[in-house]
């Protein structure tokens, strides 16, 4: 028994309170080693027999004390560790908990305090512990968004609808290739004009790139986080889109700054002319007067970005306007949700603060950070409800795009992702392909459709909330910013309506069989590294689907393990009499067995 790969800690997330009565645990063993764990458990108070008549406590008679041993389920591997769990429902919300581990030879117990022969009797002290299940401590984030397929909208670049806007220099929409500097006058009015083309698609959900006043073509600069950049249109014709949005059935999600505003705003334009006299001084990090943007800034800055001054959100009266900010747009406008850039390098304490005064303004808004690595400590349930899962991007890429990963290896990754959080987190995950930040999917794949429609069947049948960035159904290309930001063409000779369709048909397919969002349990069932191939298996106690992707050049023949019978193939429309199937080269399949 490898002992030595054997870890648990009792706290997030390998251990928490998943609603009211339930506790989910996690443990980690060396892939192969162990045959079963049993949870040893009990409430804390109840370790006793279980005859009334032994119920005084007798520390001469450890035999009286009792235990439940319930087996633990294997839900996954990588390449170095088996991943088991279990959820608990203890009848009075109070849990002491330990391991029993049999690899076939020996059994051991694992506890907080280490390793015995035989579980310990004479103290719970030897076990982990989860005090009581207080509701107020349970994670919780908006049902509405398991179930939402979000579209990020880059402002500039998705449709010009009013021309009177467009700042100077606009140029013809789609005339030439984007710049970082260049703008094509997109607005609110072209959102309006085309909510046919979303509402056809299916999406619930617009993820906007920032809106607020700014000298940018991206708007990440913020001058005024009060007001709207005159070239999207008024605070009116914003609020005639979201309430058009809504109506159908569309959430609003907006993109705030919290980590740095423009150089031009006002406050630091304050600071380069009064230097150490200005009022705003302790508003930024300062290191020197007078202010110099050459050869690196003298202040500290998004990503040494001259252009990008960072504030300081520990200070009272700029903490205070910013949290006022967070609550205006919702409470004025209706938006559902936020989601915060660069959030990693802004300090806890204004994230817990943000979270209180937009769950004040409204419980069920979302606030979704941007975060590309692991995101525990932002992930407890203080201050956001999800993070942006770039680690499902790149596990996803690197096997259907970019080939440098086998089928395993893709597994792998996958699996250490969905270990990363908790479920409750996982729900709700905003998972993407790509982004305003990324070069398209599309590309990545070097133009492969066959390739990029096994990354959009991957995403819109995985746990949690998918983005698709606009452009991506019609077969929209681009290389990294400015690339990426390439005008939406609106112009059917440039549209790929086959991928339209097939994406449309993912994601009402999702909405029809909720087992394949949120619902129900996700396991990799066959994994083929010789045909370059997987079956992903979802299911819950009354429904099982399975979804196949071969992602090779030659036709594969797949059967899934442990499952016979007939079934249904939703994506193609077909009846199966059996659940072997031949895919083509780089295609997938959905079946719901019968």
């Amino acid at each position: 028994m490898m002992k030595e790969a054997i870890y648990h800690r009792a706290m997030s997330p390998f251990v928490y309170k998943y609603d009211r009565e339930t506790i989910h645990i996690r443990f980690h063993t060396k892939r192969g080693d162990i045959e079963s764990v049993d949870l040893i458990w009990n409430d804390p108070y109840d370790w006793h027999a279980e005859d009334p008549a032994m119920w005084n406590f007798d520390p001469d008679k450890p035999s009286y004390w009792r235990t439940y041993e319930t087996p633990m389920e294997k839900i996954g591997f990588d390449d170095a560790y088996d991943y088991w769990f279990i959820a608990i429902k203890p009848p009075f919300r109070r849990l002491r908990y330990g391991f029993r581990l049999n690899d076939g030879q020996e059994t051991a117990v694992y506890t907080e305090k280490g390793w015995f022969e035989e579980k310990p009797l004479d103290d719970t002290g030897y076990y982990f512990c989860v005090p009581f299940i207080n509701p107020i401590d349970i994670f919780h984030a908006p049902s509405w968004v398991k179930d939402t397929v979000w579209y990020q909208i880059f402002p500039d670049r998705f449709a010009n609808g009013d021309a009177s806007l467009n700042p100077e220099e606009t140029l013809p929409w789609n005339s030439t290739e984007p710049t970082t500097t260049n703008f094509f006058g997109g607005d609110f009015q072209g959102v309006i004009d085309h909510i046919d083309h979303l509402v056809e698609l299916g999406i619930t959900g617009i993820y906007f790139c920032p809106i607020f006043k700014a000298t940018t073509n991206h708007k990440y600069d913020t001058l005024d986080y009060m007001e709207i950049d005159p070239q999207f249109g008024t605070k009116e014709k914003f609020k005639e889109m979201v309430d058009l949005l809504h109506e159908n059935g569309i959430k609003v999600m907006l993109d705030a700054v919290f980590n740095h505003v423009g150089y031009h705003h006002p406050w630091f334009q304050d600071v380069v002319e009064n230097g150490p006299s200005s009022e705003y001084r302790d508003w930024f990090y300062l290191r020197e007067f007078p202010i110099a943007t050459e050869p690196k800034p003298n202040y500290d800055t998004f990503a040494f970005e001259k252009n990008m001054p960072k504030i300081n959100t520990e200070h009272p009266e700029l903490k205070a306007y910013l949290l006022d900010v967070a609550r205006y747009w919702v409470e004025e406008f209706g938006i559902d949700g936020w989601r915060l850039d660069v959030a990693n390098e802004v300090d806890h304490a204004f994230w817990r603060d943000f979270r209180t005064a937009v769950k004040n303004a409204n419980p069920e808004a979302y606030i979704l950070g941007e975060i590309w690595h692991d995101a525990q400590p932002w992930l407890q349930g203080d201050q956001f409800d999800a993070v942006m899962n770039y680690p499902f991007t790149n596990a996803s890429l690197n096997y259907f795009a970019l080939d440098r990963t086998t089928a395993s290896e893709f597994r792998n990754e996958l699996t250490r992702v969905e270990m990363m959080n908790t479920m409750n987190v996982n729900e709700v995950t905003f998972n993407l392909i790509d982004s305003h930040d990324t070069p398209r999917a599309l590309t990545r794949a070097k133009g492969h459709k066959g390739k990029f429609k096994l990354l959009m069947t991957s995403m819109l049948t995985y746990t949690g909330s998918p983005c698709i960035y606009y452009g991506d159904e019609i077969g929209l290309e681009g290389e990294q910013d400015p690339g990426c930001r390439r005008c939406m063409p609106w112009d059917e000779a440039e549209e790929d309506r086959n991928l339209f369709r097939y994406i449309q048909k993912l994601i009402q397919l999702r909405k029809d069989h909720p087992v394949l969002a949120n619902a129900g349990s996700y396991r990799f069932n066959l994994v083929d590294d010789a045909n370059n191939a997987v079956i992903i298996e979802r299911c819950t106690k009354d429904e099982t689907y399975l979804v196949y992707f071969n992602n090779s050049d030659s036709a594969s023949k797949l059967n899934p393990l442990g499952y016979t019978g007939a079934a249904t193939d939703l994506l193609h429309d077909r009846d199966l009499d059996s659940l072997e199937i031949e895919l083509a080269p780089f295609s997938a399949a959905i079946l719901k067995l019968k």
